[in-house]
């Protein structure tokens, strides 16, 4: 079975930013060091995986997002990014272009949206997907033969290995979200439910929407506080609802849907040359890229 990489990008410029030293400037002295990570992951991927298909999927939605119409709360508890990281974005999609890969970018659809799209116009062609992030929330996306690949913690998931995780199964994940919460998104949850009786919740009635079918039942479960479960999902039913919205990554945002879009190819050995000269990165680094470029033209 074909396969195509689609990468969380935003993840590892972040991770990189925060862990990799800030020695590494550009010719404008303008800090680069969230590139220089980002781009070595990028490599190694490449080098070891040799993927014929991927999608770089970027984030410029932190405050478009259609989920902030919905929510305008949905991650107003996050920082806006350092302003030195929106050169290090732009710089790591450049690059990306540079060396044949597609980018994927909306400012309204996140980059989840983006691979979980990218994912279900490709399983029409045949393909599996390897999803390169470390953000739990694309379990939700797991098929059978799908597989989450956090290069840089050397994990890897699939859909039994969410399962023994969490509990539940994939396609139950953003019920699972909904009932419980997400802090990094800013999403509430139900008071009192936390990610153990969200998942007992989910196991035993199904879903969430055969959870609030048969909401009269949830009293009568042998688990602790469950009168007192019942009576706060009874009162937030509108909000739970809500919050599987938020939390249900959408597969519908506008991705190319041939296969062709996707296939790596076509690098652009002059601007790569020309964008390395610019980060000042060293030889190693140079020579890495420089030669999976002319690999790939030849």
């Amino acid at each position: 079975m074909n396969s195509i990489h689609l990468i969380d990008a935003s993840i590892y410029v972040f991770r990189s930013y925060f862990s990799v030293a800030t020695e590494f400037r550009d010719r404008d002295e303008a800090p680069v060091h969230a590139v220089f990570g980002f781009l070595n992951m990028l490599m190694g991927l490449l080098a070891d995986a040799q993927p014929s298909h991927m999608a770089v999927c970027f984030d410029e939605s932190l405050t478009t997002s259609f989920r902030n119409r919905l929510y305008p709360a949905y991650k107003a508890n996050r920082e806006l990014p350092p302003a030195d990281l929106a050169l290090q974005f732009a710089y790591c999609q450049k690059l990306c272009h540079a060396l044949g890969l597609r980018v994927l970018v909306d400012g309204e659809y996140e980059a989840d949206d983006l691979a979980g799209s990218a994912l279900a116009r490709m399983r029409e062609h045949g393909f599996r997907g390897v999803l390169v992030t470390g953000d739990k929330d694309f379990s939700q996306l797991l098929g059978e033969h799908d597989l989450i690949h956090d290069v840089s913690r050397k994990e890897r998931t699939d859909a039994a290995g969410v399962k023994r995780k969490f509990g539940i199964r994939p396609e139950q994940f953003a019920d699972y979200l909904a009932l419980m919460g997400d802090s990094v998104d800013n999403i509430p949850g139900i008071s009192g439910i936390g990610p153990k009786t969200a998942a007992t919740l989910i196991g035993h009635f199904g879903s969430l929407d055969g959870l609030l079918a048969r909401i009269d039942e949830v009293a009568f479960l042998r688990m602790r506080g469950a009168s007192q479960i019942a009576q706060k999902l009874k009162a937030g039913r509108d909000d739970v609802q809500l919050f599987r919205q938020l939390s249900t990554i959408a597969l519908h945002a506008p991705v190319p849907p041939e296969p062709e879009a996707y296939r790596i190819g076509g690098a652009n050995g002059d601007a790569l040359t020309e964008l390395l000269d610019q980060l000042r990165f060293g030889p190693i680094t140079r020579r890495r890229c420089l030669e999976w470029a002319q690999a790939q033209a030849s």
